[in-house]
């Protein structure tokens, strides 16, 4: 992985950082004359273009940050767009400026150590320093059952900070200080911009645009649902003449492979196509390069055909864009449907005989089966909203630390009865503290760098305030964005059920990892009260798929011994 790691005292000794720039940017500020013009490049964009003069070395985003700094201090974070992970060390000041982009497309993370502010974009570079404890954090373990992810700022290990998306932190001698630079909650609170489709339009070809200004081969991750689609029809529109590659996976597995869609699509589009064949054994070498690399578990079994993906795009290109962020902000989840079929099922008479007879119908191993669907349904359809959603889309499941953590998170946004209120949820915590966790890791193992045009600054201000009925209408989920995609793409795309990039884990879990499964889920070292031996003889008997409840623990108990981590 690319990236770089630092340390600075908060008594006054200097800055020690090593790695190299791409994942995050470090600047040594310094002074130049005024009057020159900055130029900007795409992940580093500066939203006023005229600041401090500054004699410029390189073309290259990176060191448009120093004249920036120069003439706005920390408040300079706030005019630059695109993703990034930030470290400015002011030598003058003798002091450390660390800021994450406003999605959390990239990562960063901190330790304090007696005097010393550690930080840096992987955790495994924090660890490498001998006093750095690898103690569990009992609190972000409880959290990472519930949802099968952990919500910034924690992690899993005690004394490691993950910086939130849209926050800064500020070291200096005085001490350090966090703020933040850009509100979710503050943009969602404010008046809605979005009236007609063509207005989305405009502003999703103008980010598909500004995230193909590069000097580097440009590809796009597929899937032939609508959301990988139009980002490629949007990239040949910007890009006429030019030749884009798109990669999408195919499995073996009966149900889960979607790679003829993905491939109809290129046709249309006329893209260079690849194709990604994700069986068994790709899958276990996918797994085993996760679980030794990444010190920290991802609980989401997509990273595997991601790291795949990305294994195979680097052959060709540098950058890929990819889908990430467009269900959060449109409601593209079945589970957002689920809610509306929750109030109907509250009004159905003799609901618990339905419920008796949908627990009863033969379990399957299949990919987002109606049977999986209906089964979800009876058993949180009589919960409170974010209860129910949080039992849907997590682990083993909420409990009260996790809900109070939950309303914790949407204390901030408006107290709007509708389903945003559930968008603006998964916008600020599953979206970066999961899917883009999964994006992030998988490409960057593999070198190269994705990219995420739904979440650019532009978008996410014209879509967060939007009312719900724009996004879910009736049955119809992403309504806007649909209208928005016609002439794109073709209609059978817009038309299709959403399914998403799913790994057949199910039937992996009773198969090639029934034995890891079985030493490690039997008695979990980080979670012994867990029911997970019940959950894996009902999902061995086939009366349950507990694989959604299953895999993220077997992954935090791998990541546990993987780095020797302290339970006590």
């Amino acid at each position: 992985m690319c990236g770089i790691f630092g340390a600075v005292s908060l008594t006054g000794r200097p800055l020690r950082h090593s790695g190299c720039l791409g994942a995050m940017a470090a600047a040594l500020a310094h002074r130049g004359p005024d009057g020159e013009q900055i130029v900007g490049h795409e992940r580093a964009r500066i939203g006023a273009r005229r600041l401090a003069g500054y004699p410029f070395r390189s073309t290259g985003d990176i060191e448009t940050i120093v004249p920036l700094y120069e003439r706005l201090g920390p408040d300079g974070v706030g005019r630059l767009e695109g993703m990034f992970g930030l470290a400015v060390w002011d030598d003058q000041r003798r002091r450390l400026v660390l800021a994450r982009d406003r999605a959390g497309e990239k990562p960063l993370f901190w330790s304090q150590v007696g005097d010393e502010l550690r930080f840096a974009s992987e955790i495994q570079a924090l660890l490498v320093f001998p006093d750095q404890p690898r103690r569990l954090d009992a609190p972000a373990a409880e959290l990472y059952a519930a949802l099968g992810y952990v919500p910034a700022p924690h992690t899993m290990f005690a004394g490691i900070a993950k910086l939130e998306p849209g926050h800064m932190l500020v070291a200096q001698q005085g001490g350090v200080t966090e703020r933040c630079y850009w509100d979710a909650a503050a943009v969602a609170a404010g008046p809605s911009r979005l009236a007609a489709a063509a207005t989305l339009r405009a502003a999703l070809l103008q980010a598909v645009e500004r995230e193909l200004m590069s000097d580097v081969p440009v590809g796009v991750f597929t899937s032939g649902g609508l959301d990988s689609s139009l980002l490629a029809a949007a990239a040949a529109r910007v890009m006429p003449g030019e030749q884009i590659h798109t990669y999408s996976v195919r499995f073996v597995e009966p149900g889960y492979d979607e790679s003829p869609y993905a491939e109809a699509v290129t046709h249309h589009i006329r893209t260079q196509h690849h194709v990604v064949t994700a069986d068994e054994p790709a899958l276990e070498r996918a797994f085993t390069t996760i679980t030794r690399a990444l010190a920290e578990p991802v609980g989401d079994p997509a990273i595997l055909p991601t790291y795949l993906l990305a294994e195979a795009a680097r052959a060709d290109v540098k950058v890929v864009l990819s889908g990430e962020g467009a269900d959060e902000l449109f409601g593209g989840y079945p589970t957002y449907l689920g809610h509306k079929a929750a109030a109907l099922f509250r009004r159905t008479p003799g609901r618990g005989v339905l419920r008796w007879l949908v627990n009863r119908l033969p379990s399957s191993t299949g990919k987002v089966t109606t049977e999986f669907l209906l089964k979800q349904l009876v058993a949180a359809a009589e919960l409170p909203p974010v209860e129910r959603h949080l039992t849907w889309f997590g682990a083993l499941g909420p409990d009260p630390r996790t809900l109070a953590w939950a309303n914790g998170v949407l204390d901030g946004f408006p107290a709007d009865r509708s389903l945003n209120r559930l968008l603006w949820l998964d916008f600020v915590s599953y979206l970066p503290d999961n899917l883009l966790v999964k994006v992030d890791r998988g490409t960057m193992l593999a070198s190269i760098e994705a990219r995420a045009p739904y979440l650019d600054r532009a978008v996410l201000e014209l879509v967060l305030p939007a009312p719900a009925e724009l996004k879910v209408r009736g049955l119809t989920t992403k309504a806007i964005l649909k209208e928005a995609a016609r002439g794109l793409v073709p209609d059978d795309v817009i038309r299709r059920r959403k399914r998403g990039l799913s790994v057949p884990v199910a039937r992996w879990l009773n198969g090639g990892l029934a034995a890891l499964a079985d030493r490690y889920l039997a008695a979990p070292r980080l979670y012994p009260d867990a029911p997970t031996a019940r959950l894996v003889a009902e999902h061995r008997a086939g009366t349950r798929n507990n694989a959604r409840k299953l895999w993220p623990i077997l992954m935090a108990e791998l990541w546990a011994e993987r780095w020797n981590v302290e339970t006590g």
